[in-house]
């Protein structure tokens, strides 16, 4: 499973863009490469849905003739693109992972995909997801379900798995996410690859049914922080489509910098006080903060009481839900998948008051969390509570034989965070007592999206230096055919071009 352009698609999506304006590498080249890596892994992992390869070489051809002319070029100029299949794009399939959109193919670009396409970027794919984006385990009955490069019987977590699974394989340099309750940071810690959850409103979400909830954002992946801050500077910036994006120099977040560790006083806590967590994984982290805390001028465990944040994450997700499914619910329930139907009859269920309290519970436990930082710079976290499981299990369903409420609450860790509104990124950091991909949660401050990218990209070159803290790679020579371990699998259909859209079938 090697090839001559192995060390191509390798590099890192900031030092691909300096080749491709320095003429020493061809986006044709480029593109040609992720083709192949995609055709060589992709059978192993499912990271891959809809292709549109066709478009990508007329959109490559292009770039590098810009290139050749001298024109202007845009930050991603000439990048192959992964686009999560709930982002709507214009000519190529978009399922979202349901039989019900299993025949769309969309008029129009979603913003976040126009941005990126203006930027240069080459679409080449859709990567896979959840049905609807419900749950952290990518599969779906459109195209099954995304295994983890480093053990394909294992889930990739969601819903940004397929993009998560895909940069981790280097079949991608550039994959979007997007995060709820942690789709970018739980994926990206599953995978070993980074995920930025910005502040609502620094990159704009047009699909959101509910403009004015904070809970929903875009944001970018990418195998560094530079990466990631590569496709932020690119999506950044204010639309009237998302009523919480603002003007800002989009710019300034093309280089970060590096923030001095030694200066900052960071706390940490493994469980929010409310969220349930392995052993195991309590256990890492507790080795991964003793081989960082020299790092910081103080590095302390933190005491938090942030309220009821589960019930009132029940209810502003069930709401969202609601307003997304309520047309397809009433025109035929049983064809929504048990976890977007799950979603959609909690919030049906629930009454204005619910509402009301969830809204007004959800700016207690900011008002809390901000006594958090009074004496703090960042909040270090495990990003999941679990190793990766099968991914024939739907969710975590039990956790130190805790039974969980629901199928998503094994996902509190994140969306604790998700509820007061900072920014927060999940690092690599090494593996956990499986021996699979850790991912540290890094939470800033309000607002405070630029001094935690510097941050993360100092603990980044920190860890790298630091034993097994360093991002893991995926060994892909040993890559092998999954064997799931129960029944009940959906079952993935081939790859589908953006010319073979129309022709889905149901699997």
């Amino acid at each position: 499973m090697t090839s001559p352009n192995d060390k191509l698609v390798s590099l890192s999506a900031v030092e691909l863009r300096r080749l491709i304006g320095a003429r020493q590498v061809s986006p044709v080249e480029l593109l040609q490469a992720c083709m192949d890596r995609i055709e060589a892994v992709n059978p192993y992992v499912n990271a891959i849905t809809a292709t549109d390869y066709e478009r990508a070489r007329e959109a490559a051809r292009a770039a590098e003739q810009a290139v050749m002319r001298g024109e202007p070029l845009g930050l991603l100029h000439g990048l192959p693109l992964g686009v999560k299949d709930l982002e709507p794009t214009a000519g190529l399939l978009t399922t979202y992972g349901s039989p019900i959109y299993r025949g769309n193919v969309p008029e129009q670009d979603v913003e976040l995909v126009a941005r990126l396409r203006r930027a240069g970027a080459v679409v080449t794919a859709k990567t896979n997801v959840p049905e609807m984006g419900a749950g952290a385990n990518s599969r779906n009955p459109v195209w099954g379900a995304t295994g983890n490069p480093f053990n394909p019987n294992l889930n990739a977590g969601g819903s940004s798995g397929g993009s998560a699974a895909a940069l981790a394989c280097d079949m991608l340099p550039v994959c979007t996410g997007s995060d709820t309750g942690g789709s970018l940071r739980i994926p990206a810690a599953k995978c070993g690859v980074v995920g930025f959850r910005p502040s609502p409103g620094l990159v704009p979400s047009t699909r959101k049914p509910l403009g004015w909830t904070p809970i929903s954002v875009v944001g970018p992946m990418g195998r560094t922080v530079a990466d990631a801050c590569l496709q932020l500077a690119a999506a950044a910036g204010p639309h009237a489509g998302d009523p919480l994006s603002y003007p800002l120099d989009a710019l300034s977040f093309l280089r970060p910098g590096n923030a001095d560790l030694g200066s900052l006083r960071v706390a940490y806590t493994e469980d929010f006080g409310q969220c349930a967590v392995d052993d195991g994984i309590r256990a890492v982290f507790r080795e991964k903060i003793a081989a960082m805390r020299h790092l910081f001028a103080a590095c302390d465990p933190i005491e938090l009481d942030l309220g009821d944040a589960h019930r009132c994450f029940d209810v502003l997700r069930a709401e969202a839900f609601v307003a997304g499914m309520q047309q397809a619910y009433e025109q035929d329930p049983d064809s929504l998948g048990p976890n977007p139907r799950a979603n959609y009859e909690m919030g049906a269920a629930m009454s204005l008051k619910d509402c009301a309290w969830a809204q007004a519970e959800q700016t207690r436990v900011l008002q809390r969390f901000q006594q958090a930082f009074a004496g703090y710079d960042l909040i270090l976290s495990p990003t999941t509570p679990v190793s990766p499981f099968p991914w024939t299990l739907p969710y975590a369903d039990t956790i130190n034989g805790e039974k969980q409420q629901n199928y998503y609450r094994w996902l509190a860790l994140t969306y604790v965070v998700t509820l007061t509104t900072h920014p927060a990124i999940s690092l690599p950091c090494g593996r956990d007592h499986q021996g699979m991909p850790f991912g540290l949660q890094v939470t800033g401050r309000f607002r405070g999206d630029h001094a935690l990218l510097a941050a993360s990209q100092s603990l980044e070159h920190a860890f790298a230096h630091i034993g097994g803290l360093g991002r893991p790679v995926p060994d892909l020579t040993a890559l092998r055919p999954a064997q799931p371990a129960l029944k009940s699998i959906v079952t993935a259909p081939p790859i589908l071009s953006g010319s073979m859209a129309s022709n889905v079938s149901a699997v």
